[in-house]
């Protein structure tokens, strides 16, 4: 996978066993939850109305909100080490994960989730239906070292105002700081002398404090 930046990127599919291993871990965790609330509001009409409401959109708001806001990771993703990206190695966002987690019902046909896994074992990157159509792939989360980070830059103020897009781009190039070649990243740096009037090194700095300011 090619990402925006030109840099190839290796993105290991997860295959049906770990993530079962990860769906597991996330139920069990919901059934304890909603076990523990269902005592604790036994005998009350309310709160047994409440409890039904809270079932529904837990089972399957969880998920989506999850990987939205935490890596495209649930709990049991995160212990089983996969995480939730788009065809294109970027993070999921509100579409792509309400897409793919509400096709579930489509996967579970006709039995147990027999689509989806079949649909897992025959395409090349291990996706269910609703990754297919939500454009998503669930793989191995990548153990990097980590470089210095935006949050260690003073920020700065954009020269001039960037779309949206853009700032989306450039938020994106530090978000993969660690998986780019210290070569390419200067690189990059450099293609974007007319933004911050620097080379290399000068450059990065400055495209650095960018994006401090940009996420503050």
């Amino acid at each position: 996978m090619t990402t925006p930046e030109g840099v190839r990127l290796l993105l290991t599919p997860a295959g049906p066993v770990v993530r079962a291993r990860a769906w597991l871990i996330d139920f069990t965790v919901w059934c304890i939850a909603i076990f523990i609330i269902a005592i604790a509001v036994k005998g009350n009409k309310v709160g047994n109305g409440i409890l039904y409401v809270l079932m529904f959109v837990s089972f399957w708001g969880y998920p989506i909100v999850a990987e939205v806001y935490f890596a495209g990771r649930t709990l049991g993703k995160r212990i089983v080490g996969i995480e939730v990206v788009r065809g294109d190695g970027l993070p999921v966002g509100w579409r792509e994960s309400s897409l793919r987690n509400l096709l579930l019902v489509a996967d579970f046909l006709p039995v147990f989730y027999a689509t989806g896994l079949l649909s897992m074992l025959f395409d090349q990157h291990s996706r269910r239906i609703g990754d297919i159509v939500a454009n998503t792939q669930v793989v191995y989360t990548e153990k990097t070292l980590k470089h210095r980070t935006t949050s260690l830059a003073a920020p700065m103020a954009l020269p001039f105002t960037l779309t949206p897009d853009q700032q989306r781009i450039l938020i994106d190039l530090f978000e993969r700081e660690e998986n780019l070649p210290r070569e390419r990243l200067l690189e990059l740096a450099s293609l974007a002398e007319p933004l911050t009037g620097h080379q290399k090194e000068e450059s990065l700095e400055c495209l650095r404090g960018y994006v401090a300011g940009l996420t503050q």
